[in-house]
């Protein structure tokens, strides 16, 4: 186990500090990496390079991914990959595919298939990927300029071009998948230059400034680029239908990352390192990822994955940890964490329960409110948290997380007559009785209407510490004279549930919020409240209840363009104040993007605060956190 020797407190509030309004549009380039993009003489674009040839895995190699791979060469993970892979299909929605393809504003995980850049939380900076240099606005903001590294290059051999990326983003916006719903209204076009230089034009508003100029930043460092060539090769053996297109399997997928699939089966799934892989030119990471072999074992829920991680079997664990320092301070295990006191890692998320407004009983704010301000938030960061988090009383809810650069988007004084720390029972029961809600019958349980108010609360079987919010959240209801029954499905299910345009199974739920990205905090409003989600099938975007506001939209639509800060602090309020108001959803917690707790019984290296490596605490995977691939070391 490392020693850390760093004043905690001090480091977690400086850590904080350094998110300011998280759009900051500084570039970096990875360590020990040279300058590209900028020098005065560019070589001559070379032609197309045929790769090795990989041979297909023999059947001792399979019988070996499916048993036990060579353990010096393979880094384990747990928490990410929930049930069987589904597909590879950069296009689509439902691959269920964690490690492989999950696109996020607060950096995607590029193992397979990557991003122009790479987006850092920790400075919110940005890494060029497959850019060359850093993006260029014009003066308005309408216009942005990216180069294309020489270097990049596909899986088939063939330079990653300029049309690539336009391309992709015209295939999202016609098959309508999640990220061409995500982009299209606010990017105009993307568009070829020439081979190595892309144009991508915001969409403008009826005064000519652009629309959203914020989200134009985060689809530099959310959007997979996809090849022109394989994605025409998909639409025409679905004859460019849209909806079998995004269904398609793509095991013939073409990617440009370091690691492409190896084995897949429903116990667990494999990538193998393509050591023709373009990353190891000198401009860009000048070698290669460490580990051979990257696996993740499918396991049945957060008990089975913590009992593999303690005995070592997994090296980088994404998955909350009750009383997570006893592994060292009372076990003595070779396992540490981000930071090496509570809350151990950076909280920018705030998993939240959504109320699911096509039920008729919850369209009744009354109803919405009471029972969230009896849940006892307090017990949830007790037990469920078990520490690993600021409590509302420290940190006082709104739209915006724990960070000093969101919190000081709004004025607090303006909204803290609307916010509640919890287990307020008393008050709960006042707001019921006040609105002509009552147990008429004397069974315990209110009515509404004549109809009894009876929820379902639901989250994934497995997920330990919001199974414990859950039922936190059940038992306020019980305290108030409303039933609230949990039902706990398996991730897919529960997921392919609430992101679907409407459904009728559970009243009450739990999804994330954004994290820290270019866009914040306005895209966590957007996330929360932004009606225009409403209807979408498979909706990974936000708004799971299909709320719906007049003004939060007109809100959402001024907040992007607006450079005067105190206009901005005007409407950032006025978005908190509509959302404690209405109530749609109820954050339960704050916690971390991502939980990042390792095991160095075989692997060392792994980032933490202070080493002054500035790779943030993503699972060695996701945004600039896939540089701690590259720094890597077997424990000697």
């Amino acid at each position: 186990m490392k020693k850390r020797t760093m004043k905690v407190l001090a480091l977690f509030l400086s850590v904080l500090m350094i998110f300011g309004m998280l759009t900051a549009c500084k570039t970096k380039e990875p360590k020990e990496t040279p300058t590209t993009g900028q020098e005065a003489n560019k070589p001559e674009e070379e032609k197309p390079t045929e790769p090795a040839e990989e041979e297909a895995p023999s059947e001792d190699e399979k019988e070996q991914a499916e048993n036990e791979l060579p353990r010096e060469e393979t880094l384990y993970f747990a928490g990410q990959q929930w049930g069987a892979v589904v597909g590879w299909n950069v296009l689509g929605d439902g691959n269920n595919n964690s490690m492989a393809l999950a696109a996020s504003g607060s950096g995607s995980r590029t193992i397979m298939f990557e991003t122009l850049y790479m987006y850092n939380m920790l400075d919110a900076s940005y890494t060029p990927l497959l850019a060359d240099g850093p993006y260029i606005w014009n003066d308005d903001m309408t216009e942005m300029t990216v180069k294309i590294k020489s270097a990049a290059k596909w899986s088939d051999g063939t330079p990653v071009t300029a049309d690539d990326v336009a391309y992709t983003f015209e295939t999202n916006a016609k098959i309508e998948n999640n990220q061409g719903l995500a982009f299209a209204p606010y990017i105009e076009s993307v568009t070829a230059v020439d081979p190595q230089t892309v144009l991508i034009k915001a969409k403008l508003d009826d005064s000519g400034k652009p629309v959203n100029p914020l989200q134009v930043q985060q689809f530099i460092v959310q959007v997979y680029i996809g090849q022109k060539a394989w994605i025409e090769t998909v639409e025409t053996r679905n004859n460019n239908d849209a909806t079998a297109i995004k269904n398609d399997v793509a095991e013939d997928v073409v990617y440009s990352g370091p690691y492409h699939k190896y084995f897949a089966d429903d116990t667990k799934v494999v990538y193998v390192r393509d050591d023709n892989y373009w990353g190891k030119d000198a401009s860009m990471w000048g070698k290669l990822p460490v580990p051979k072999y990257l696996a993740h074992a499918i396991y049945s829920d957060n008990a089975a994955a913590q009992v593999a991680f303690e005995a070592g079997e997994v090296d980088v664990d994404q998955q909350f940890i009750n009383n997570v320092q006893d592994l060292w301070e009372k076990k003595g295990l070779p396992i540490s964490t981000y930071m090496a006191e509570a809350p151990y890692g950076i909280c920018v998320n705030m998993p939240t329960a959504w109320y699911n407004l096509d039920n008729p009983a919850l369209q009744n704010a009354a109803i919405r409110k009471a029972i969230a301000i009896a849940v006892d938030y307090d017990k949830i960061n007790a037990n469920a948290m078990t520490g690993q988090s600021p409590t509302f009383e420290q940190v006082p809810r709104s739209c915006m997380n724990p960070t000093d650069g969101e919190q000081a988007t709004f004025n607090h004084d303006a909204v803290k007559d609307l916010q509640w720390v919890g287990n307020d029972i008393d008050g709960a029961k006042k707001l019921l009785d006040d609105a002509g809600i009552k147990d008429t019958d004397g069974d315990g349980i209110r009515e509404l209407d004549g109809k009894k108010l009876s929820f379902i609360a639901a989250c994934p079987d497995g997920w330990s510490d919001w199974q414990a919010s859950i039922e936190i959240v059940a038992a306020a209801g019980k305290n108030i004279g409303i039933e609230i029954t949990t039902q706990y499905p398996d991730a897919n299910t529960f997921q392919s549930t609430v992101t679907s345009a409407k459904q009728t199974d559970y009243d009450i739920f739990m999804m994330w919020t954004e994290s820290a990205s270019p866009t914040q905090p306005w895209g966590r409003v957007r996330n929360l409240m932004s009606s225009e989600f409403n209807g979408k099938d498979n909706n990974w975007s936000g708004n799971y209840g299909h709320y719906s506001n007049d003004r939060i939209q007109e809100l959402l639509k001024k907040i992007p363009a607006e450079t005067d800060e105190a206009k901005l602090k005007d409407y950032y309020t006025e978005c908190v104040e509509i959302y404690l108001t209405d109530i749609p959803s109820f954050s339960l917690m704050y916690r971390p993007d991502k939980f990042h707790a390792v095991n160095e019984s075989v692997w060392t290296g792994f980032p933490e605060a202070g080493d002054g490596l500035n790779i943030p605490p993503l699972d060695c995977t996701d945004g600039y956190g896939i540089a701690a691939l590259y720094n890597l070391t077997l424990v000697q």
